[in-house]
């Protein structure tokens, strides 16, 4: 038997050169073209099967039984260019790595003299938008094995994903090194806010089902109900603080002051203000500010070059920091005067950490897409397990500042909320408002706009990094459990 079967999947009629360049290769046993519909006459070699792209667990279980040699290539990219030097390299790669049960490459993008680099899949990897890129190898026998242990559910567009998790339990899932093929029209990633999308919903739910199942299978399941958290009462000088970090936000630093200080609370609260020695004249807007008004604190760390969880950790620390914190960034707005008191008073009933939902603005304060973004993928029952699937927790957050005293920030600009609302949720409740309390305004000074690929791909690794270490936290919790009831 030839070494590789090939499963192709295509929404349109673009895939038609690629499957005939597959079928006549001496290496390639069989090839699947999986869509939707008919697109036009295909090569005879070519079998074609009837699914819904992205497939479901049914679709795909039937590829799979239609893949008979030892190697599936299953290509997402139907405007790929292969070389039969390239389908040589990936026999000759799979059989260097016998271990591996899937493995993907860099490739070539646009042209072949521009390559689009990949990260490494991790133990934390877990989220369902980790891009692999047009390739992925499985070797068979690792499927069979894991799917003898559990086959694939009956899902309608999760197939992939839960594919990739359980075959990770047979082996590693391996990125190498060397591009291979090319995209003639660039590589597509998933887009950043597909998983709050409601349109999504129904597909979301089921790739939640699989990462917990997931989750579970390897031992990282939070299983024990999240705690309480009773914060000490006595000793603060106000019960809330809005903590605002910033570095040269001169043309909006005013605004977000104002909105703090605008804010109305049945309780005592102050702003920080965390000036990360900013140089283009946010420094005066904030210092005159705080000399009319005693509750803005104008900090300024001692050291330069913090990022802002760094900034954020200046504020926690602060004499001057209150019972309970509240985030606005430096570009950003409450909606309303009662944004502060409604997130505070969920930690005064005993949550570790409040989450409101916010809406997307332009800088004229205009609705842009995709609008409200309210993460209603989160669930008290298992928000803190689906949290390791997904890219973020909301925004604003609100957290008791004795949890950030214990388990502070990393200095970084981002992901720091990320890391912080993993470690917190891990153990203690977290309150949710669903109703647009906050304005994210996006312009182009926002630190994440317009990313390149390898700021794109830095920031993505971060957060898988803080997944894996969450994962065996979670996973050494669960075993001292186990131990303690044994």
């Amino acid at each position: 038997m030839k070494p590789l079967s090939a499963l192709v999947l295509s929404t349109d009629g673009l895939a038609a050169a690629l499957c005939a360049r597959l079928a006549g290769s001496p290496l390639v046993e069989s090839v699947l073209l999986m869509q939707p519909e008919a697109c036009g006459p295909c090569d005879p070699c070519v079998a074609v099967l009837r699914g819904a792209l992205p497939p479901g667990g049914p679709e795909l279980a039937e590829a799979l039984a239609r893949s008979p040699a030892p190697l599936l290539l299953i290509v997402t990219e139907p405007r790929l260019e292969l070389e039969e030097a390239e389908l040589e390299a990936l026999v000759n790669k799979a059989a260097a790595r016998p271990d591996a049960a899937m493995l993907y490459f860099d490739f070539f993008e646009g042209s072949r003299d521009r390559i689009r680099p990949l990260i490494p899949c991790q133990t934390g990897s877990i989220r369902d938008d980790f891009f692999f890129g047009p390739l992925q190898l499985y070797r068979r026998s690792n499927v069979e094995q894991a799917l003898r242990e559990s086959p694939l559910s009956p899902s309608s567009c999760a197939g992939l994903y839960e594919l990739r998790l359980k075959a990770s339990c047979s082996g590693p899932i391996l990125h190498l090194d060397g591009p291979v093929g090319c995209v003639a029209g660039g590589g597509q990633g998933q887009a950043h806010f597909a998983y709050v999308d409601p349109a999504n919903r129904h597909c979301q739910r089921e790739m939640e089902a699989i990462a917990t199942a997931h989750l579970e299978r390897i031992g990282a399941l939070c299983r024990a109900p999240a705690r309480s958290f009773a914060a000490r009462t006595h000793g603060w000088p106000v019960e809330a603080s809005i903590v605002i970090p910033v570095r040269n936000r001169c043309g909006t630093i005013g605004d977000a002051i104002e909105s703090a200080l605008g804010q109305t609370a049945p309780f005592a609260f102050n702003v920080l203000a965390v000036d990360n020695h900013s140089t283009d004249g946010t420094s005066e807007i904030i210092r005159q500010r705080a000399g009319r008004e005693r509750r803005l604190v104008h900090i300024v760390p001692e050291v330069t070059g913090l990022g802002i969880g760094g900034c954020w950790n200046a504020a926690v620390q602060s004499e001057h920091c209150g019972r309970f914190v509240c985030q606005l960034d430096s570009d950003d707005l409450y909606e309303g005067e009662d944004t502060l008191a409604r997130m505070i008073a969920m930690l005064q009933q005993g949550c570790g950490m409040a989450v409101g939902s916010y809406r997307l603005v332009n800088l004229a304060l205009e609705e842009i897409p995709p609008g409200i973004v309210d993460h209603r993928e989160w669930t008290p029952e298992n928000g803190r397990n689906n949290l390791l699937r997904v890219q973020g927790i909301g925004a604003p957050r609100a957290f008791a500042t004795e949890l950030l005293r214990l388990y502070p920030f990393p200095d970084v600009s981002y992901g720091e909320d990320y890391a912080a609302a993993l470690r917190i949720s891990r153990d203690y409740r977290i309150g949710r408002i669903y109703e647009p309390l906050y304005m994210c305004r996006r312009w182009e000074g926002n630190s994440d706009s317009q990313l390149s690929v390898e700021q794109a791909n830095r920031f993505a690794l971060y957060k898988d990094t803080l997944r894996t270490a969450e994962i065996e936290q979670r996973r050494q919790a669960n075993r001292a459990s186990d131990a303690n009831n044994g």
